[in-house]
């Protein structure tokens, strides 16, 4: 009988390396600004592996694995020198080249943040490192990559939930953190530039309702109406009932958005007496639309000529239906509206 040959054994197949990342990218993930990427290669050794033709740094799972451990020490207050010796010595704990890292927002601040864009997780972070300028840094770079309303749906406003879970979950920790990442929020949402208003066309006035600090919300919606031209007033936290109904006395509104972020605040009472104000000539008297915002109103609108609204979305289309055609320009965005509902 013939023998049969023997079948070589076949190599097995490398596993391919995890593709690298840009400096930009690495930057958004981790929460902190390219700038402090190169500061810390300059100082620390603390760099890619790699560059690409043309001296691009390209950082590995493996290099990324780094700077998290880097990130999660300073976020507990070693100081940057240290946490670099640490993260460089820490060699057999980071994973093989092969091995795609898992960035969160890590450390005994983590926010519990669930599945969300690379750039919430990054604005996590730097929200609880107190870090200021890379807070507002991913805040711009958010907002020019994906227009207000996608922005406030998948980058802030999950950021700006998670903040309020850690805060609820660990009594009055985390409360610098909720302060600080609103008021850059609101600092972002006012640097977005207006379009000019349509002339003659009533605008729409926004208020929280008496009593009402939370005010993000409906900052983000009149950022929105400013950049799609819908003239609109907003008024901020908390307008007390004498000055509103002045306001819309005065301004003779298309609509009026009323903010509530709690039952507490919610006042069936003074949404009535803002949808039954009137101005004009007898017989051809105009009154506003009024739209109630927030998780504090009930689901019954209170009086007639009253909707709620739920969502940026759905809260731009009422609106942009009550205006003129000519105002009514930009394209349409989509996303949550209340962080708080």
């Amino acid at each position: 009988m013939d023998r049969v040959p023997r079948t070589p054994p076949q190599p097995q197949p490398r596993p391919r390396p995890a593709a690298a990342l840009s400096t930009g990218a690495v930057a958004r993930r981790l929460g902190v600004s390219p700038t402090t990427l190169r500061s810390w290669e300059r100082r620390y050794a603390i760099g890619p592996a790699r560059r690409d033709a043309g001296r691009h740094r390209r950082w590995t799972p493996r290099d990324i694995a780094r700077l998290e451990l880097m990130c999660r020490l300073t976020a507990d207050g070693v100081p940057p020198a240290e946490a670099a010796r640490a993260a460089l010595g820490g060699g057999d704990e980071l994973p093989a080249e092969s091995a795609a890292p898992a960035p969160t927002p890590g450390g005994t601040g983590a926010l519990p943040l669930g599945a969300v864009r690379p750039e919430c997780r990054g604005l996590a972070r730097a929200a609880v490192r107190l870090d200021a300028p890379t807070v507002a840094e991913l805040l711009e770079a958010a907002l020019a990559e994906h227009g207000p309303v996608t922005a406030w749906e998948e980058v802030i406003a999950p950021t700006l939930h998670a903040v309020g879970r850690k805060w609820a979950t660990a009594g009055e920790r985390y409360v610098e953190v909720e302060h600080l990442l609103s008021w850059q929020v609101s600092a972002a949402l006012h640097r977005i530039r207006p379009a000019p208003e349509p002339p003659r066309t009533p605008p729409v006035l926004l208020a929280c309702v008496p009593g009402e600090q939370h005010s993000l919300p409906i900052e983000a919606l009149t950022a929105v109406l400013g950049q799609r031209g819908l003239p609109a007033r907003m008024f901020g936290a908390a307008l007390p009932a004498d000055a509103l109904h002045d306001a819309v006395r005065r301004t003779g509104p298309r609509a009026v958005v009323l903010w509530a972020q709690s039952r507490t605040t919610a006042d069936p009472a003074l949404a009535r007496s803002v949808a039954g104000i009137e101005w004009g000539l007898r017989g051809a008297r105009s009154s506003p639309a009024l739209l109630l915002a927030g998780p504090g109103w009930g689901t019954q609108a209170p009086a007639p000529r009253t909707e709620r609204l739920y969502g940026l979305r759905s809260g731009l289309a009422v609106i942009e239906s009550l205006a003129p055609p000519r105002a009514a320009t930009g394209a349409a965005g989509a996303g949550p509206f209340a962080y708080g509902s």
